[in-house]
Formats: structure tokens, C-alpha cells, sequence
């Protein structure tokens, strides 16, 4: 009996790795862009002109580098908020002004009372349903009397979501709402310990059980050491991590649209950077909620006074925000949203 056990073992572990193979392939097949005319004809209304006049706006000195709870963030804020009531985007019913005060008694000691900014697109046929496009808005605000403008981290990310979320408007207003509804969430005190990300999801606009993905968008304005001589990337952390189809539909977005290369260098488990708790995505994935960080990785200027706005690379910047909104237009628009499963 002892001579017939590896065997069998070989064939049950053989069988099985067919099953799961297959289900990969099955899975990966499974994800195709009915129509991809739309998704370009809206990609490309996300120009580096528009990107280039809301970054240079949200990292000028004016607003005093942006530290939350301060005037300059809060100025920033207001600026948000009318772009969107510009646009027609909708505020939640829960918070009808765009704004989710942070009261101070929930921020560190040094920050005063400070506010997330909430606008949405509301779906045609599963409005319950949210994907939430986030960027935190704050940074470090003035440091021995220099100015901390923090034009990649994070103006570069809010610009992006501005423009995604003017793409999407436009696609509804010709025809083209999503199916799920869009969240776009500018989240306050990232650089403090991610508190705005944690207020809301403590204090979702939306329930977050119905909450379907989350892509945090920090820092994806520059170019790292790692990457010289090939601008043409993003850092994706943590898309593979609660649902391999989110990543699958990343993957395929960059397929059909962008061609990237999708570098998971930051993603692995014993990454000593820690990179995946330490952007607001992260406070979703503690609630089980599927997340994709988009990053450039760290330069020269990170946290430092020099990073400012001559130092992006707005056709780069371009470029990662098309993929991000590809990603998004899949996963608003699916039959189903991402299944949580890891294959």
C-alpha cells in the first residue's frame, strides 16, 4: 500500500494545479472591454494642459504647502469644491456642501479641525454600489520658513482624480453614465498618519459593505532612480492582494490602453518600505475593501521643499491617470463587481 501513496498524491496535487490554472486562465479570459471606443474617446479628454493648470494651482506658495487645518489647505479644499459644483458632480446627500469635517479632537495634537472632499457620480443601474477614487490633498505645510509645496506628493494626484472625475462626468452627459456609482474622495491628513482616510472609513458617505474597490492614486507625477531612461511605468501596490481580478483589470486597462510597464517591485509581502500601510488605500484594504496604490516611488525631493511643480512630467502624469481611469471604467461598468478572492 505504502508504494501506491506518492503516486496517488502526485495525481490528486496534479489535478488540483489543473483546476487552479484553469481558473486563473478562465478568470484572466473573462475581462475584455466590450466596447473600447468610449473609454478612449473620454481617456483622452484627461490632457496634460488641464493637469498642468490644477497642479500649478494646488502647489503655487499661495496656499503655504498645504498642512491640514490650515488656511492654505483649507483654501485648497474650497478650490476642489467648486470644481466639482462647477462640473454639476453631485455632493452625497450625507455631506451636501462636498466637505466631511475631521473635528480636531480626532487629529493629532499639532493639526485643527480639518476636512475631507466628497463629490459622486451617481450610477444608472447599481447606484448602492461604490467604487471610491481617492488622493490625499493635504502635505507638510511650511518647515523652517521654506515652503513645502509637495507638487508630486500629492498636487499630482489630485489633478489626476480632478480630471478622471471631469472625464467621467462627460461620458455621462453624453450618454455614457456608469453603471456603479463613483466616489471621488480627496482625503485630508495622509502625512500626519492617514486620519482622513480613517475618518471616512469610519464614517463612510457610502456603506462600505457596498464599497466595491478603492484606487488611491500618491505621488505619480515624477520619475524614480530605479526608472531612468524609462519614464513609461507605475508602481501597482496591493492590487493583487484582497482580489486577483482587481489586478487582472488593471492589467488589462494597461493591455488595451496605455502600455505601461506595471512594476510590482513594492508589492511583495517583506517589502522594507512598507509602501502598502502607508498611503490611504490602506485603511480600505483593513476593511476588506479591494485596493490598487498607484505610485511613482521616491525621488530627491521627497519631503522636501524642493518638490515642485518644474519637476513633474505632465505627459507621464498624462498617461497614469488615463490607466487609472481605464481601471475605473471597467470596474463601474462589469456585470459584476471584483470578486474578493485571492487565486
Amino acid at each position: 500500500m505504502k508504494i501506491l501513496v506518492v503516486p496517488l498524491l502526485l495525481l490528486v496535487g496534479t489535478c488540483s494545479n489543473q483546476r487552479h490554472s484553469e481558473k486563473v486562465d478562465d478568470l484572466k479570459n473573462s475581462i475584455s472591454y466590450s466596447e473600447k471606443a468610449p473609454v478612449e474617446t473620454y481617456l483622452n479628454t484627461i490632457t496634460t494642459e488641464d493637469l498642468k493648470i490644477h497642479l500649478n494651482e494646488i502647489a503655487s506658495d499661495k496656499y503655504a504647502g498645504r498642512r491640514a487645518g490650515a488656511d492654505g489647505h483649507n483654501e485648497v479644499c474650497d478650490y476642489i469644491r467648486k470644481y466639482y459644483d462647477s462640473l454639476q458632480i453631485k455632493a452625497p446627500k450625507t455631506y451636501p456642501d462636498y466637505f466631511q469635517t475631521i473635528p480636531e479632537s480626532y487629529l493629532p495634537e499639532e493639526l485643527r479641525t480639518s476636512q475631507n472632499v466628497v463629490a459622486y457620480i451617481e450610477g444608472s443601474e447599481f447606484p448602492e454600489e461604490v467604487l471610491v477614487i481617492s488622493a490625499h490633498s493635504d502635505h507638510m505645510g511650511v518647515i523652517d520658513g521654506k515652503i513645502h509645496n509637495g507638487a508630486d506628493d500629492n498636487a499630482s494626484g489630485t489633478s489626476a482624480i480632478m480630471e478622471i472625475a471631469q472625464a467621467f462626468q462627460l461620458a455621462a452627459e453624453n450618454g455614457h453614465r456608469p453603471r456603479r456609482s463613483i466616489v471621488f474622495l480627496h482625503l485630508t491628513a495622509e502625512e500626519y498618519g492617514l486620519y482622513g482616510s480613517l475618518f471616512y472609513t469610519e464614517n463612510p458617505a457610502f456603506p462600505l459593505e457596498n464599497t466595491v474597490a478603492n484606487l488611491n492614486t500618491d505621488m505619480i507625477g515624477r520619475v524614480d532612480k530605479r526608472h531612468v531612461g524609462n519614464e513609461e511605468y507605475i508602481y501597482l501596490i496591493g492590487s493583487d492582494r484582497i482580489s486577483t481580478e482587481l489586478d487582472f483589470i488593471v492589467r488589462k486597462a494597461n493591455e488595451e490602453f496605455t502600455h505601461l510597464e506595471l512594476d510590482y517591485k513594492y508589492n511583495a509581502l517583506n517589502d522594507s518600505n512598507r509602501y502598502y500601510s502607508r498611503s490611504d488605500h490602506y485603511n480600505f484594504a483593513l476593511k476588506n475593501v479591494p485596493v490598487i496604490f498607484f505610485f511613482n516611488g521616491e525621488h530627491e525631493d521627497y519631503h522636501k521643499p524642493t518638490d515642485t511643480v518644474d519637476k513633474i512630467n505632465y505627459k507621464i502624469l498624462q498617461k497614469r491617470a488615463q490607466l487609472i481611469f481605464a481601471t475605473a471604467w471597467y470596474v463601474a461598468n462589469s456585470d459584476n463587481p471584483p470578486v474578493k478572492e485571492v487565486l
